[in-house]
């Protein structure tokens, strides 16, 4: 730790300028003007030079590319994909499941979708959690509360929760589906109006 932290300062600016200034003054002793105090001038010169120097500054944070952020949500979905294929569903559900799956597919598919998205953090935190938390969730639940309703029977079917909850996943993702699609219509419109007006003048 000690020494990472010495060879961190040999590298700071404050070390660099006061070397920098320590070095003006060995050159004052040498053309003689430093007299019988050139230490006192080249330690003084160093520590006036690494005070003067400006403070360092820590490098900005690297977060995550948004391009590189969808394509881990795409490695996700297949992990995603393929846990769903396992489980055994009831057929509105399933349906339901198809459906979701399908509008998931084509917003994260490569393309103009993807690259709407990549401008707008908050579709691609609307679709992580969708598949990294809410559909996954919804599945599991439902597998775990069907195991108890066989053992208690005439309680609420589980598959009523579980339809329900994939067509509110469903309405959430096309609804984002369709935000992305206006968005991209007002972008072209706007870009209209640019260019009558620009022929206009």
């Amino acid at each position: 730790m000690a020494t990472s932290r010495f060879l961190g300062y040999l590298e700071s600016r404050k070390n660099l300028t006061g070397s920098a200034a320590g070095l003006a003054g060995l050159a004052l002793t040498f053309t003689g003007l430093a007299g019988a105090y050139w230490p006192v001038v080249v330690a003084g010169l160093y520590g006036a030079g690494a005070l003067l120097a400006p403070p360092e500054r820590p490098d900005a944070p690297d977060f995550t590319d948004p391009a590189e952020q969808l394509d881990k949500l795409r490695a996700d979905f297949g992990k995603l994909s393929t846990y769903l294929d396992e489980v055994d569903l009831p057929p509105a559900a399933s349906g339901r499941l198809t459906e979701l799956n399908e509008v998931l597919t084509a917003l994260l598919e490569p393309g103009w979708v993807a690259d709407a998205l990549t401008t707008d953090p908050e579709a691609v935190h609307t679709l992580s959690r969708a598949i990294r938390q809410d559909i996954p969730e919804s599945v599991d639940t439902f597998v775990r509360t069907r195991w108890w309703t066989r053992i208690q029977p005439g309680t609420e079917p589980p598959e009523r929760h579980l339809e329900r909850q994939l067509t509110l996943l469903y309405d959430e993702a096309s609804a984002l589906a369709t935000a992305l699609r206006e968005a991209e219509a007002r972008r072209q419109e706007t870009h209209t109006r640019y260019l009558e007006d620009r022929e206009g003048r």
